[in-house]
C-alpha cells in the first residue's frame, strides 16, 4: 500500500512503507534521528530545520549514507534502528528520485567546527509535528512524508523492524 499526494513544489510524491518500493533505487536517504527523549534535526543553511539526509557517494549502502549524513550535518554518532520506507519524487521537469527512509539512535553528540551545508544539530522535545508549520522548518518537514512516517514508526514494534 502507498499513498500519493503532492508537495509543495507541485511535484507527485509516492510514500511507502517497504523497502525495494520503486523500480528506481534509492540515491537519497532521510534520517529520522531520536537523541534520549528529543529529536535531533539539522539546521541546513537554505531550507531551514529537518531531519540529516543527503545524497548516497557510489557505492555507498543507505545504511552508511545515513550514518555519514547525520555526522556530516549534526555531529553525531548513531546507529540505524530499522529502515521505514522509501519515497518517489516525480518532479515537475520529468526527473524523479527515490528516498529511502531510516529511524536513527543517536549515541553520542559532539560539538564540529563544520556541518557540511549546515549550521548544525538542533533539538527538539515533544510533539514534532505540532511544530513543524513555523517559518523555520523545511517545506521537507511540512508536507506528508513526515506525518505518516512519525505515525508509521509510532507503531513499529522492535521485533517487527526490517533490518538493512
Amino acid at each position: 500500500m502507498s499513498i500519493q499526494f503532492f508537495d509543495q513544489n507541485g511535484n507527485r510524491v509516492t510514500l511507502a512503507f517497504e523497502k525495494n518500493a520503486f523500480e528506481q533505487s534509492p540515491g537519497h536517504v532521510l534520517a529520522i534521528c531520536r537523541y534520549q527523549d528529543e529529536w535531533l534535526l539539522t539546521n541546513h543553511s537554505i531550507r531551514g530545520l529537518e531531519f540529516p539526509g543527503g545524497k548516497l557517494e557510489e557505492g555507498e549502502s543507505v545504511k552508511d549514507a545515513a550514518i555519514r549524513e547525520i555526522f556530516e550535518e549534526t555531529g553525531a554518532a548513531a546507529n540505524i534502528q530499522s529502515y521505514v520506507g522509501e519515497y518517489l519524487v516525480e518532479e515537475n521537469e520529468g526527473a524523479s528520485f527515490v528516498k529511502a527512509i531510516v529511524l536513527a539512535k543517536v549515541l553520542k553528540l559532539e560539538k564540529k567546527e563544520h556541518y557540511h551545508e549546515t549550521k548544525g544539530p538542533v533539538l527538539i522535545k515533544g510533539d514534532l509535528l505540532s511544530k513543524v508549520h513555523g517559518d523555520e522548518f523545511s517545506f521537507i518537514m511540512q508536507d506528508r512524508v513526515l506525518k505518516e512516517t512519525l505515525k508509521k514508526i509510532s507503531q513499529q514494534s522492535c521485533s517487527h523492524k526490517e533490518q538493512l
